[in-house]
């Protein structure tokens, strides 16, 4: 860590899901100063109960911590702003926000998703809506399952952005003992692999509900890896953050958890329930789910080969029996597992 850099003075995170509420608890804990936004009958219930009852029930939040419903408050006290609101939400979120940000304040995207129907990654979306330079813009991605950092174990996370004093400012302000965080510059590479592994996380929960076992999840995972890596370097990003803590470390934990929401929700597809039951209003997000209708036009606009993708995105919406899925995958044309023998 970097002592010399300016830290931050106070942040406010945007969005009481789970992991918002997770961010604000860590942050709040190491005692730093942070406002917690929230939608105002949630905000006026977790500044009553000092938890989240509904999203993160029983973990108390540190008296460091205020929460409120009134956005530009909210904003003007903060140098960092963490937003943590799920990306089919995220661009009417902050709309107007820009009005009450610091002149330098620092805004970091906590969700991981492409917006529904341009493709754009979340640090694009807010860079549009917020008049911002890509500098002041940092994502966040990595293992995060909420219930296990509350719990207070070990996990990690990547910050990723354009300017590297912004990130390790960043870096230095969230670490904490038991949350470890890694700088990297490759942005673009960081958000795909976000985006991307909730995608995967709904076929790991499919294969693990249709019954299959240890070797169909590792082929998922294997081959949805070299899906990822095709489609983020054909974007441009680098290769090597697919087999860092945004990618493989986030890939590992996703699909191998059951308390991965989007696990969840393709486990619960697999057993026989309609998209509609499996992503209600009143259930948390699965990100995967707008994420694989992002994802399906952009490799078709790309023109990059991802069968995965494409299976999930008929068993999500086209009403593809995922059995018939699997068994059109498995039975494809032979190819080579490298791209050149040579």
């Amino acid at each position: 860590m970097n002592d010399e850099l300016p830290t931050f003075t106070r942040a406010a995170v945007i969005g009481a899901g789970a992991w918002g509420t997770t961010l604000a608890w860590l942050l709040g804990g190491q005692g730093r100063p942070v406002t917690l936004w929230a939608r105002p009958q949630q905000a006026e219930a977790i500044a009553r109960d000092r938890e989240n009852r509904l999203r993160l029930p029983g973990v108390k939040l540190p008296p460091t911590v205020q929460v409120c419903a009134d956005m530009a408050a909210a904003v003007t006290q903060a140098d960092l702003i963490i937003v943590a609101v799920p990306s089919e939400h995220l661009r009417a979120t902050v709309r107007g926000m820009g009005a009450w940000l610091r002149p330098e304040a620092v805004v970091m995207s906590a969700t991981k998703g492409l917006e529904v129907p341009t493709g754009k990654r979340m640090s694009e979306v807010l860079q549009e809506e917020l008049a911002l330079p890509p500098s002041r813009v940092v994502a966040l991605s990595g293992p995060n399952l909420s219930a296990e950092i509350v719990a207070g174990q070990p996990a990690v996370s990547a910050v990723a952005g354009y300017e590297e004093t912004v990130v390790r400012r960043c870096q230095n302000f969230m670490a904490t003992p038991l949350f470890r965080i890694y700088a990297n510059c490759d942005i673009l590479g960081v958000e795909i692999c976000g985006a991307l592994k909730n995608v995967l996380a709904l076929g790991a929960g499919i294969s693990d509900g249709l019954g299959y076992g240890a070797n169909a999840r590792a082929a998922l995972v294997t081959r949805g890896l070299a899906e990822m890596g095709r489609i983020g370097t054909t974007l441009g990003a680098q290769r090597a953050t697919f087999w860092g803590v945004a990618g493989i470390g986030d890939v590992m934990a996703t699909c191998n958890s059951h308390l991965s929401r989007n696990w969840q929700a393709g486990y619960r597809l697999a057993q026989g329930e309609n998209l509609a039951e499996v992503t209600g209003q009143d259930g948390p997000v699965a990100e995967g789910v707008p994420t694989t209708a992002a994802l399906q036009a952009l490799v078709r606009k790309l023109g990059v080969p991802a069968p995965i993708t494409g299976a999930l995105h008929e068993i999500l919406f086209e009403g593809r029996a995922p059995q018939d899925a699997v068994r059109e995958l498995m039975t494809r044309p032979g190819r080579s597992e490298v791209e050149s023998w040579h």
